[in-house]
């Protein structure tokens, strides 16, 4: 394990937000924080499946893009010799070879199946970041520039894969749900209370059943 153990730690800190400041989110986030103080950002081992997972997340169920991925996992991956059982997530070598009318029959658009092709096919020639780009927002802007990819994966992408810190989702299905009667526009203004955290904002505010914003002057005069 020791030619490895710098890796998997580098790895199991960023799957589990190791390096979270709790405290300090703590401040930004006020009284959104405190039903669950300490409340980590979910982070991945592989940037390339978060980014094949955010692709199958689009517009479909929590539990629909759990049975995409695990299909896509089942058909292109390898299982463990020793535990048959168990598949290995396929890289982007295998899914950039992928036919697409092969992943459409898995139960997704065409249009999907080819973003999963192009996203594999980005990731062998470096235009995918793998680690965390020092501007999220530039390379959150370069990701919607991916065939299948718009505002909602590519931030999802970076929140997830990138575990960035300070991403909100104004057009996610539930938060238009929590910040109903509101357009995106006051919604991201209304998020700009929890910077530099938004992420950890986004968390709470999915996990509160019934959360409701407070519509303020400055916020009602944005269209």
């Amino acid at each position: 394990m020791l030619p490895v153990a710098s890796a998997c730690l580098a790895k199991i800190s960023r799957l589990f937000d190791l390096d979270c400041q709790p405290a300090q989110v703590a401040v930004a986030l006020g009284r959104l924080g405190e039903a669950r103080p300490g409340l980590r950002l979910p982070g991945s081992v592989d940037t390339f499946e978060q980014g094949v997972r955010a692709i199958l997340g689009q517009l479909v169920s929590v539990a629909m893009a759990a049975r995409l991925t695990a299909k896509v996992a089942r058909r292109y991956g390898e299982t463990l010799p020793d535990a048959p059982d168990y598949v290995c997530f396929p890289g982007p070598e295998t899914l950039a070879l992928a036919d697409p009318l092969a992943l459409k029959a898995l139960g997704m658009p065409r249009r999907r199946a080819e973003a999963l092709i192009h996203l594999a096919q980005a990731t062998l020639v470096g235009k995918l970041a793998l680690t965390a780009p020092t501007d999220i927002e530039q390379s959150v802007k370069h990701l919607q520039t991916f065939p299948g990819i718009g505002r909602w994966t590519a931030n999802y992408f970076a929140l997830r894969g990138w575990q960035a810190k300070d991403i909100f989702l104004p057009d996610d299905y539930l938060i238009k749900q929590r910040f109903a009667g509101m357009t995106a526009a006051q919604i991201r203004q209304y998020a700009e209370r929890w910077k530099p955290w938004r992420s950890y904002a986004l968390l709470h505010i999915w996990y509160t059943h019934g959360w409701q914003p407070s519509m303020d002057s400055e916020i009602a005069g944005i269209q």
